[in-house]
């Protein structure tokens, strides 16, 4: 299949896949999200970007990545306008608000929109799930899945090259079974789950034995013995079992 410019990122997440080829492109494609937001496009600059970010807001963990990215003032820009807009709507909320006797739920039940008696309480969840960059990620990670399906259509090699891999994380492990019931014809998924599901329980094993042979390095018996490939297996596990290595640095601003 002859390489073009969306197909890109898939060849490159096959020759880097590591422990999972989507948290591959699922991170380096956040990492796109992140420089158009902040980086020195300036976009935040842009006043229809701006609508758009002050509408949908951003999620705890991307507050986080965006300071950790570094562009103080950018950051600043976007929390004025936002805070101008989030403001406005809570006074609105405010003013329309009529207190009434809350619904009934167990100490630890998650509230909801269809049980939730409180306005306010209600609007401030509808902007807690809403992120700006999620919301990208989420897009552009789903055209990227569908192209994968494509090319392991049409390419052998593409098929090949992912039958070679270290299967995936157990998160994107239920994308993958998602758009090959999409995307796939029936022999096709058949042949895909017959080579695949062995090569992820496999893989699950392996990361299971790195682990427990780390745990056995720390028992003075082993202090001699080879590390094997354990010396990682902690940082890999978390991935494998959540996605995501948490041993990766924050992506920060290319000064």
């Amino acid at each position: 299949m002859k390489e073009q410019i969306h197909t890109i990122p898939i060849n490159d997440a096959l020759d880097n896949a590591g422990e999972c080829l989507f948290c591959y492109i699922e991170r380096r494609t956040e990492e796109h999200a992140m420089n158009f937001v902040l980086g020195h496009g300036a976009s935040y600059m842009e006043a229809d970007i701006r609508e758009m970010t002050d509408k949908a807001g951003f999620c705890r963990a991307h507050y986080k990545k965006m300071f950790d990215y570094g562009n103080s003032l950018g950051n600043a820009w976007i929390l004025k306008t936002h805070y101008r807009r989030m403001i406005d709507e809570m006074n609105k909320e405010f003013k329309n608000f009529k207190p009434g006797k809350p619904a009934k739920k167990g100490l630890f039940a998650k509230p909801s929109d269809s049980d939730a008696s409180n306005s306010i309480v209600s609007w401030i969840h509808e902007k807690e799930r809403s992120c700006y960059i999620c919301n990208s990620v989420q897009n552009t990670f789903d055209a990227y899945l569908k192209t994968f399906f494509t090319m392991y259509s049409k390419d052998a090699s593409v098929r090949e090259k992912f039958f070679a891999t270290k299967g995936v994380c157990l998160s994107h492990f239920a994308n993958l079974m998602e758009g090959a019931d999409q995307y796939l014809k029936l022999a096709e998924q058949e042949e895909f789950y017959n080579k695949f599901l062995p090569i992820q329980a496999a893989n699950m094993e392996r990361v299971y034995e790195d682990i427990a042979w780390f745990i056995e390095k720390y028992d003075y018996k082993n202090k001699d013995a080879d590390w094997k490939d354990s010396k990682d297996a902690v940082q890999r596990g978390m991935q494998k079992m959540k996605g995501t290595d948490p041993s990766l640095p924050p992506y920060q601003l290319k000064r």
